[in-house]
């Protein structure tokens, strides 16, 4: 089962990220436990992480939500997704990653390049062992959702 301590950081890490580099703030839907592997939305930024605790997070994002903050990052409209949007949402997901990871520092967690997947019902698959949780965000410019699916791996248990 996933943990709060898993959970929180990435919440905190995305709002934080989505603020201070887009200054767009997110306002926090439903947590979910994830039931597919369909994605929650059109393109999402996927990283995995290893160390003391094991898994994947996506970020997914709406069409316009990916558009927007691809024009803030870029400082430059952006009006198709084409690869230039595909690696803002990945820096963006990997800052997500990352912030969360500083916050995690007893998982000793590294994280991995971002990969970008694009396609409406696209499917991210998590780990077996691992039930992803699924968090519903809305901003000005559409919605995004968060997927975290960690868990300790049992011969670190002890020293976590």
């Amino acid at each position: 089962m996933m943990r709060a301590e898993f959970i929180n950081p990435f919440i905190a890490s995305l709002s934080n990220t989505f603020q201070t580099m887009l200054d767009c703030r997110v306002r926090r839907g439903q947590l979910s436990l994830k039931q597919d592997s369909r994605s929650s939305h059109e393109i999402s930024g996927v990283i995995g992480l290893t160390g003391n605790a094991v898994g994947t997070v996506v970020l997914s994002l709406s069409r316009e939500v990916a558009l927007q903050a691809a024009s803030v990052l870029l400082m430059t409209e952006t009006k198709e997704i084409d690869a230039d949007v595909l690696d803002a949402v990945g820096e963006l997901t990997n800052m997500v990653a990352g912030g969360a990871k500083a916050q995690l520092e007893t998982y000793n967690m590294a994280v991995s390049l971002p990969n970008v997947i694009t396609g409406k019902g696209h499917e991210v698959h998590f780990p077996s062992n691992v039930t992803p949780i699924c968090i519903g965000f809305v901003t000005d410019w559409g919605p995004l959702s968060l997927e975290v699916g960690l868990t300790p791996i049992p011969s670190a248990c002890a020293t976590a």
